[in-house]
């Protein structure tokens, strides 16, 4: 302010720079803020649908009841409180994620504006009755995301079955699959009993596994098993419960012999064939070689007369010939 220094002297410096100072505060006012800032600003906010913005009438999350095979619907709120319009991308996350639908995946909200979104969530006609939970999550630029709760209960009559599968025992583990054939998820409770042929061996009461199977799915699992037998014959017997009224049960066998006598059983297996074989093999020979003739039964009363055609007794070669010539 040239002019106002030269007309006032000192004061006018003064006057010059506080007005300098004001309009430059008045033309960044008027400047528009930028488009990062809006973007990804903490201002922005995304919650369900209805109610004040703020206060004790907000929902904490979005709630849908429905039964299998049909659509819920609901809406989101995005208030956008930037100068500038907000552009944010749409997306589900969770377990009921996959079932959530947007009307646009990209929504912009003009600058200083509450929009309400649309959002549906189609159950497929399998849905597993229960509580199940999944999220709404909006992206913004600057990688600033925002997440609404859904909550969904699913309507229906629930089926609690579980089954015990391919049990085996091997050495010291027991190994085993369990499937849950049911609509509903399962946590499994295991109780394992073995017994030998002298009684007891195992008994192990029932117990939390810790997982939570889900409906159709399958789990392979092993259970140790550190004392087995050395020598034995064994009957394992699993024995899976749930809640609901959920059972399985499953039964194996097996037999614990040690090494060593294996090897010494092997050995005398072997010897027994070749006696049997040696045996069987002298009995071909007796077959194949010309009988010897057999002397007749010794009788109780004197052996009838033989009479040549000279008058003479014949010879009667072997032994009874000698017997003969001594008497």
């Amino acid at each position: 302010m040239p002019v106002l220094s030269g007309l006032y002297g000192p004061y006018g410096r003064g006057v010059a720079a506080v007005l300098t100072t004001a309009l430059v505060a008045l033309l960044l006012a008027l400047l528009p803020a930028p488009a990062a800032a809006a973007e990804g600003g903490p201002g922005w906010t995304v919650r369900p649908a209805g109610g004040g913005s703020t206060g004790r009438d907000v929902r904490p999350y979005a709630y849908l009841e429905g039964v299998p095979d049909s659509v819920l619907r609901d809406r989101i709120s995005v208030t956008n409180p930037a100068r500038t319009p907000l552009t944010v991308r749409l997306r589900g996350d969770g377990r009921a994620g996959p079932w959530l639908r947007f009307a646009a995946r990209t929504v912009t909200v003009p600058a200083r504006t509450r929009a309400d979104v649309p959002f549906a969530l189609a159950l497929p006609d399998n849905a597993t009755p229960g509580d199940l939970a999944g999220e709404i999550v909006a992206a913004a630029g600057g990688g600033t995301e925002r997440r609404v709760p859904v909550r969904v209960r699913v309507g229906g009559p629930t089926l609690a079955a579980l089954t015990v599968e391919d049990v085996e025992v091997s050495g010291g583990t027991v190994r085993y699959a369990l499937v849950n054939r049911g609509n509903t998820p399962l946590r499994p409770r295991l109780a394992v009993r073995a017994d030998g042929v002298f009684g007891v061996l195992l008994d192990r009461s029932e117990r939390p596994l810790p997982l939570e199977l889900a409906p159709g799915h399958r789990v392979e699992l092993t259970e140790p098993w550190p004392d087995a037998p050395a020598l034995d014959s064994v009957t394992v017997r699993l024995r899976v419960t749930a809640e609901g009224g959920a059972r399985g049960e499953a039964v194996a066998s097996a037999a614990y012999v040690p090494v060593a006598p294996v090897a010494g059983g092997g050995l005398l297996a072997l010897g027994a064939l070749a006696v049997l074989g040696t045996g069987a093999y002298r009995r071909r020979r007796t077959r194949g070689e010309p009988q010897a003739s057999t002397l007749p039964p010794a009788s109780a009363g004197p052996a009838p007369a033989v009479v040549a055609e000279d008058g003479r007794s014949p010879r009667y070669p072997g032994p009874l010939a000698r017997t003969g010539a001594e008497s």
